[in-house]
């Protein structure tokens, strides 16, 4: 279905939902129950869920006895190989209570370039969307190397609601809309609502920041909504304390109008990470 303003995200068939490392580990680790709380809500109501979920690293840093994030690739691995496994079981475990079961979906850039893995990956989310599982995709940061990672998860997210034909795509961060320059900036305003024809370049959204858990920013999550609107998927940029709200339909975040014609439809499988 076309999801045609915010309001029609609480009828909608099937969403994508990304939170951030910092929203869901170190002192944060506990927003994972309210975030579950609003994605079987969700559930509940006959939406297909598939949730993105960064803090692989983040969350596998503490067991390395690491303060801040690793910088070198091999101990990057190693910690998203401990992170990876404690973070299921936290979605997991919180999940329990709504009889949910959760299922790990790791992919690197390289699997939507190659049509083979595309198709492959498509057709695993599609079978356990169908069986009423909760797919958790993250990128797979264990075997990823810096020359071909996607970058951020809010990229991965708009290729994977374009690769399953989402209805709409809801990208959680720190605040609770897009604005017109940080926020922290004299003059900034907030940004309602973007028109797939709309020209962003006279906004100041900052350049993506690096911080002791992870990577992401304002620039990244409109660049990922931009592409995935592109693909005829809304997007919707909000707080992960507003997550319960945004999937009911309230009118919260940034949203992003879906192009009504798009070049590549959502769930073609015609897509790849350079080209998209």
């Amino acid at each position: 279905m076309t999801l045609r303003s915010r309001a029609d995200l609480d009828g909608a068939r099937r969403v994508v939902v990304k939170v951030g490392s910092s929203s869901i580990s170190g002192e944060n680790a506990g927003k994972i129950a309210s975030l579950v709380d609003a994605l079987a809500a969700a559930h509940a109501r006959g939406t297909e869920v598939v949730l993105v979920s960064s803090g692989a690293i983040a969350t596998g840093m503490p067991y390395l006895q690491l303060d801040e994030r690793p910088t070198d690739l091999a101990t990057q691995q190693a910690a998203a190989a401990v992170g990876q496994n404690v973070l299921v079981y936290r979605y997991q475990n919180a999940l329990r209570q709504y009889g949910i079961v959760a299922g790990q979906v790791l992919l690197t850039a390289g699997d939507f370039d190659d049509p083979t893995h595309r198709s492959n990956a498509r057709r695993a989310m599609e079978r356990l969307l169908g069986l009423r599982i909760l797919p958790i995709v993250n990128e797979n940061d264990t075997v990823a190397t810096h020359e071909i990672r996607f970058g951020d998860n809010d990229r991965l997210a708009a290729l994977v609601s374009r690769l399953i034909g989402a209805d709409g795509l809801v990208l959680l961060s720190d605040i609770a809309c897009l604005y017109t320059r940080p926020p922290s900036e004299p003059g900034a305003q907030p940004i309602d609502a973007v028109s797939f024809d709309d020209d962003l370049s006279g906004y100041e959204f900052g350049a993506t920041v690096v911080n002791s858990v992870g990577t992401g920013g304002a620039a990244t999550k409109a660049s990922a909504a931009r592409l995935a609107a592109e693909g005829g998927v809304a997007a919707l940029v909000t707080s992960i304390d507003l997550a319960a709200d945004a999937l009911a339909g309230a009118a919260v975040g940034t949203w992003f109008e879906p192009h009504p014609e798009p070049a590549v439809p959502a769930g073609t499988g015609a897509i790849g990470v350079a080209g998209a």
